[in-house]
């Protein structure tokens, strides 16, 4: 029993995971603190408010209704989210496009029968599963 579990950790995709979490973790922790030390008070100062707009209530037939922290926590959400998108999948989405090479594309051409896309060297359709005859390399089509 513990040698089925033992092997169940032990492989990457588990252990891979632990870490992706762990390091998830920290850097949620990073760009939080970047957020709220940096980005929300410079929009308190766009605003002109202290940039927490924690104490800002709105009170309805007696209900008092703190919208403050919502907005608190949407503008820190905002932040957050463009922050990671510029700060990390967009250079990360560069670098793959420039250092990754592309996959050549397969030549495809209409299955005869159904109009399908499929590989010009193809001898029956994955769609209607007809019989075709392949193209020759270097033949006109």
């Amino acid at each position: 029993m513990l040698k089925g579990f033992r092997d169940f950790m032990m492989r990457g995709n588990v252990v891979d995971m632990a870490v992706g979490v762990v390091i998830g973790a920290a850097f949620t922790a990073v760009v939080t603190g970047f957020v709220s030390a940096f980005l929300t008070p410079l929009v308190g100062v766009v605003v002109g408010a202290a940039g927490d707009f924690s104490s800002y209530r709105a009170t309805v037939a007696g209900v008092t209704f703190p919208y403050g922290q919502f907005l608190n926590v949407l503008i820190a959400f905002f932040m957050t989210a463009a922050v990671l998108y510029f700060c990390i999948v967009l250079p990360v989405t560069k670098a793959t496009a420039r250092y990754l090479p592309k996959k050549p594309k397969t030549p495809k051409r209409p299955c005869p029968e159904c109009l399908t896309e499929i590989p010009e060297e193809a001898r029956r359709c994955s769609a209607c599963t007809s019989h075709v005859e392949p193209l020759r390399v270097g033949a006109p089509r």
